[in-house]
């Protein structure tokens, strides 16, 4: 077993024993649809015999025997000055981070080493998933104390502090409840997470495993006759009782769909808690795997509040955090994926981006920047109905197209009408979507950079696109007054310049 890690150039450990279980657990989770196929092919090719038990013999051994050797060939330190982990007996290959280069260490428990005591311990650098580093498995306690000591040295590495006595380091995790999810709260939010998922599941699982069924799923000619039969059955029934039928189906698939959302939402947020510790914003949730994840506060660029037209109606939205280049558009930093605004606007306020108090001085984009989007749409579909009237001598292709003409118009002149920018004292506010409306909100002194960009069109009407750089990526104001533009960057590359190069 691993022994503690306290200083030092640290001592070569291995991981822990039970990991050959969780990993041999795992493989054979992968691996139980190739058991299936063999036990019920080899019945068929082999018939009831030793054979078949065999070959399912000899894939459990397999599996045993990868997850030994990737025990047996690794091995890891926590040194002095960065984190190394070795692999491979023929072909050895070595890895090593150091500890400046670390942004966070998080641990993640899934179901089978949950059941274990033991967790996965991830170092986080802040240049993507693939450059991440991965231990799995230690036991939970080495895990604590393993990310503690990293931490600390981390943040030596960073501003060459000392690093934090033994005792200061135990309570560095304790902090305040900003938010947490009961199992009510998940089951509402699940109602609104509606899926089908489950039913193109079944499909699938049809289409793979048709051998188990009792009848040849593909065979076309028997599905005419139980269409046949089944014909003869409902043309015996009235209108109401079609109807009734009817929508039993559909309601049978209506709940299969909320059924879905449900499950999906507990199993992945049942347990959330969001706590404000000294590290920054600590975040727990799930059911079968447990994850442990610490956002600190100078890595949150923007806050972005969302929601969708039916949960804005019963006023419930979400929010979460834009962070390095891997975690934009990363549902990782959901720190409130369910809540009411009163609820989010504390952490808003504690991640140092505050809600407007009062409704800000919005402003519209150029209503030519959207008129030109519609005009290209729909001089495309003029051009597409007329094709599609010569091409097959009918009016109705090109009075569809009509339609869609007419869906653009309206749909351009609905988006003039909600997005919305405005320029605070310390921040830049974005709001925009249809069916899903959201607000981002940015600190001026964290933006890195402010571009306008204008083409051909935009320079003859008059409008242009802004374009600020963060370190999540970009926020993007398309369609501006250029006079708006222009004072935007300006007041963003002022506020930047205070910070940069302050006045002496």
């Amino acid at each position: 077993m691993s022994v503690p890690i306290e200083t030092g150039d640290g001592e070569w450990l291995r991981l822990d024993p039970l990991s050959v279980i969780a990993r041999d657990l795992t493989l054979l989770r992968g691996s139980g649809l190739a058991v299936v196929a063999v036990i019920f092919g080899g019945q068929q090719m082999f018939g009831q015999g030793a054979m078949v038990l065999a070959i399912v013999l000899l894939i459990l051994a397999a599996n045993i025997g990868i997850a030994y050797y990737e025990w047996r060939v690794t091995r890891y330190r926590i040194g002095a000055s960065d984190v190394r982990v070795e692999k491979g007996m023929v072909s050895r290959a070595a890895r090593s981070v150091p500890y400046e280069r670390i942004q966070d260490v998080s641990l993640e428990q899934a179901l089978i080493p949950r059941l274990l005591g033991l967790v996965e311990v991830r170092f986080e650098t802040g240049a993507g998933g693939k450059d991440e580093l991965r231990l799995a498995y230690v036991r939970m306690p080495q895990g604590e104390r393993m990310r503690r000591t990293v931490r600390a040295r981390a943040e030596e590495a960073e501003r060459g502090a000392l690093p934090a006595p033994e005792e200061e380091r135990a309570q560095d995790d304790a902090g305040e409840m900003l938010f947490t999810m009961d199992l009510p709260r998940l089951v509402t939010f699940g109602m609104f997470e509606f899926s089908l998922i489950a039913f193109a599941l079944l499909v699938g699982a049809a289409q793979q495993l048709d051998f188990l069924l009792p009848f040849d799923i593909w065979d076309v000619e028997g599905w005419e006759g139980r269409i046949e039969g089944s014909g003869a059955y409902l043309s015996g029934l009235d209108v109401v009782a079609r109807m009734a039928g009817i929508a039993v189906a559909l309601g049978g698939l209506v709940l299969l769909g909320l059924a879905t959302g449900i499950l999906r939402t507990v199993k992945r947020d049942f347990g959330f808690v969001l706590e404000d510790t000294p590290r920054g914003f600590r975040r727990r949730r799930g059911l079968f795997t447990r994850t442990d994840v610490v956002m600190p506060r100078h890595r949150v660029q923007a806050v972005t509040v969302s929601t969708r037209l039916v949960r804005k109606l019963f006023g419930w939205h979400g929010l979460s955090f834009i962070s390095l280049a891997q975690d934009a558009g990363s549902s990782n930093h959901d720190v409130a994926p369910f809540a009411q605004i009163e609820e989010i606007a504390p952490i808003a306020q504690a991640a140092g981006f505050p809600l407007p108090e009062t409704e800000p001085e919005w402003h519209r984009p150029s209503s030519d920047y959207f008129f030109v989007r519609a005009l290209a749409g729909i001089l495309v579909c003029i051009i597409g109905g007329v094709m599609a009237t010569a091409f097959f001598g009918s009016i109705w292709p090109g009075l569809a197209f009509v339609l869609l003409s007419v869906f653009i118009a309206i749909r351009a002149h609905y988006l003039w009408r909600v997005e919305r920018h405005a320029l605070g004292a310390g921040q830049v506010l974005s709001r925009r979507g249809w069916l899903a409306p959201r607000l981002v909100i940015a600190s001026r002194v964290k933006l890195h950079s402010a571009e306008i960009a204008r083409g051909p069109l935009g320079r003859w009407l008059g409008y242009a696109d802004l374009n600020l750089g963060l370190a999540g990526g970009t926020l993007s104001f398309h369609g501006l007054k250029r006079e708006e533009a222009q004072a935007m960057r300006r007041a963003v590359l002022e506020s930047i310049a205070e910070v940069d190069f302050p006045l002496i």
